[in-house]
């Protein structure tokens, strides 16, 4: 009996250890309970478009740089007001959605001839390293489809008649999964509000011999960009091909007036499948 007081003696000293332990030692890492905060406003995709592995690594960031919204936006919450407000209060900023949203577009209208029979994989990354693929214009869309497989949200489709891949802008939320899937970077990501495009990736400064672009393919006479009277059109020296500065644009139309392919559409008022459609 005579070991029962030293054991008491030990558990009172480990009980105030604990106490100790639990009074001085702060109960979450620095940070985290702000981390969390942000993280439960997230939509929880964890589909990595912001460029992190996962919704609660992109919260992490925004905790210790909040001003890394606007610069790295998560599309899904910014086309959800309430998930905005909850973010703003949780940043202490104010965000304006309607220019943080993006819209994807693929600048292709989908009119290259075929000029061989493909066999292998049946994916764009694959058809692309045989000579850039199976059409006529290097930088066609193959519509194979690897920008619709990557679309969380159902957004991109293949167009049977034109075998090329288009977008449906109601469904769009902007997350930017699909840019990455395209080998011949077709997919751009542009401002919600955007209303002018080109449907025209073809660089002449990379031609491969023998290779043509389609009837529908930019010229470069230049004529869009001498009509335009707001700075909103320039000429890439490196991609040899006009674009588009959407900023500047007023949407005046006279760009498309001049454009005798039509490769220039107006986005608004319709979705871009029924603009390509319509030609």
């Amino acid at each position: 009996m005579a070991h029962i007081p030293a054991l008491v003696g030990i558990a009172v000293i480990c009980g105030l250890i604990i106490y100790l332990v639990f009074v001085k030692v702060p109960q979450k890492v620095k940070g985290l309970e702000k981390t969390e905060k942000i993280n439960a406003i997230l939509p929880g995709a964890n589909c990595g478009a912001c460029g992190r592995p996962g919704c609660f690594a992109y919260a992490q960031a925004l905790s210790q740089d909040p001003d890394l919204v606007t610069k790295e936006p998560c599309s899904m919450t910014l086309n959800d007001p309430e998930r905005v407000a909850q973010l703003e209060d949780a940043l202490g900023i104010t965000l304006d959605a309607s220019e943080l949203s993006r819209k994807a577009v693929i600048h292709c209208a989908g009119n290259s001839e075929v000029v061989c029979d493909y066999c292998g994989a049946m994916t764009c990354k694959a058809a692309a390293q045989i000579l850039g693929g199976y059409k006529r214009c290097p930088y066609a869309c193959l519509g194979l489809g690897d920008c619709a497989a990557a679309c969380p949200q159902g957004a991109i489709s293949i167009d049977p008649e034109k075998d090329v891949a288009v977008v449906d802008q109601s469904k769009c939320t902007g997350c930017g999964l699909c840019v990455a899937e395209c080998p011949d970077n077709l997919i751009e990501l542009i401002p919600a509000g955007t209303k002018i495009v080109l449907l025209c990736s073809y660089q002449p400064l990379k031609d491969i011999p023998g290779r043509e672009k389609c009837d529908f393919g930019c010229i470069r006479c230049r004529k869009c960009l001498k009509a335009c009277e707001h700075e909103a059109m320039e000429w890439s020296k490196e991609k040899g091909i006009v674009q588009i500065v959407q900023e500047n644009c007023t949407q005046c139309h006279k760009c498309l007036e001049a454009c005798e392919r039509h490769g220039l559409i107006d986005l608004s008022g319709a979705h871009e499948e029924d603009l390509i459609k319509a030609r």
